[in-house]
C-alpha cells in the first residue's frame, strides 16, 4: 500500500506526508457506522477540506480529526434513536 500510496503522490505532483493510519482510522469509522460509499466521499471532502485552510500535514490532520469525530456523533445520534446498522448513503 505504501508503495502505491508513494506512485500516487509522485504522478499526483504531491509532496505531503500524512498519517496514514489516522486516514484509514477514519474512513474505517464512515464505512462501519455511516455508510460504506460515504468512506471514500469523506476522505475526498477531508483532502479538500485542508487544501482550502492551506494544505499541508496540519490541515490533513485536523479535518481529519473534525470529521472523525461528527461520524463517531453520527453513530452516537443514530443508535440512540434505536436505528440498526449503518444510516443508508
Amino acid at each position: 500500500m505504501h508503495e502505491w500510496i508513494a506512485a500516487a503522490k509522485t504522478d499526483l505532483g504531491i509532496d505531503l506526508d500524512v498519517n496514514v493510519g489516522e486516514l484509514l482510522d477514519m474512513t474505517k469509522v464512515v464505512a462501519h457506522g455511516v455508510a460504506r460509499p460515504a468512506a471514500p466521499i469523506t476522505s475526498f471532502l477531508v483532502g479538500y477540506a485542508a487544501a482550502l485552510q492551506g494544505g499541508g500535514a496540519e490541515a490533513v490532520a485536523e479535518a481529519n480529526r473534525r470529521v472523525t469525530a461528527l461520524a463517531e456523533r453520527w453513530i452516537a445520534e443514530h443508535e440512540a434513536e434505536g436505528e440498526n446498522g449503518p444510516a443508508t448513503p
